[in-house]
């Protein structure tokens, strides 16, 4: 399901504004279509995991609420290039004021899930689930990570009141693992997990000692990768253990074959490519 109207109709409303402006000069130059009824179709001119479309239905409403916006596919379908997303019917204005707006939100969602879904069929067969990271665009983190989702992949955090992540810096400010859990510890609310990132096995070591909640192995070869599941699962078997770092589609089955239970990346979101999309007014 996408994130709650009461969130998105904002923002959707703010992409409108800043693409309108103080008003569609083209179309309403176009005196003769003003409130006439038309019909338009979007077709997808590549291969893609379909992801949007629910958004762009808000978006034409919020325009104009007599344009009545029906899928044809479902949200995390794979399309053919060819193949139609979505009919739709209403005021040919309002049609033709939104369609930019509606279009490059399932463009770029669409893209996101599609290149997600790649990552999560190289370890469809195995425990460990596809994460997504804060490295998202400001004012459509939600929208991204809803995206992901479509994909295939978990939500990690989304955003800094979602939980606690003592990072290298944290590390570094606060003089050591230890110290960053034990002042933490004390001021968050339950139940708030700690997670704990670690780049060496003394650091693992030192993050079990201090009972982290879930253990991140931040670009860990390998071999002391395999070592540190070992270790957490002998010391602390409820412990959850995620990968980070250097997770490709080359690599991604590798180390999820290590044992961790998450592989968190940025790159279903940062890397991803629009899924190319058209509007076609009948």
């Amino acid at each position: 399901m996408p994130p709650s109207w009461l969130i998105l109709d904002p923002l959707i409303e703010s992409w409108l504004l800043e693409d309108i402006g103080r008003g569609d000069r083209t179309t309403q130059g176009l005196s003769s279509i003003t409130n006439q009824p038309g019909q338009a179709t979007w077709v997808s001119k590549q291969v893609g995991v379909v992801a949007g479309l629910p958004i762009a239905q808000r978006v034409f409403r919020i325009l104009d609420e007599r344009i009545h916006f029906k899928a044809t596919v479902s949200e995390g379908e794979t399309c053919q290039v060819g193949q139609p997303l979505a009919q739709m019917e209403g005021p040919l204005d309002a049609l033709l004021t939104g369609e930019r707006v509606a279009l490059n939100l399932t463009m770029h969602l669409s893209g996101i899930a599609t290149l997600t879904r790649h990552y999560v069929e190289k370890i469809a067969d195995l425990p460990a689930q596809l994460v997504d990271t804060r490295k998202t665009t400001p004012g459509l983190r939600i929208l991204e990570k809803y995206a992901t989702q479509v994909g295939g992949a978990v939500n990690h955090r989304m955003g800094l009141d979602d939980g606690v992540m003592v990072k290298d810096n944290h590390i570094a400010a606060a003089g050591g693992i230890g110290e960053a859990i034990h002042q933490i510890r004390d001021l968050i609310p339950y139940p708030i997990s700690i997670e704990v990132e670690t780049e060496t096995l003394e650091q693992v070591s030192e993050a079990l000692q201090w009972e982290s909640d879930i253990i991140m192995l931040d670009n860990m070869p390998l071999d002391k990768m395999v070592e540190a599941v070992k270790m957490i699962r002998h010391s602390q078997k409820y412990v959850k253990i995620e990968a980070s770092g250097n997770i490709t589609l080359e690599t991604i089955r590798p180390i999820a074959e290590t044992g961790v239970d998450y592989l968190s990346s940025s790159a279903p979101i940062t890397q991803s490519t629009w899924l190319d999309l058209s509007m076609r007014i009948k």
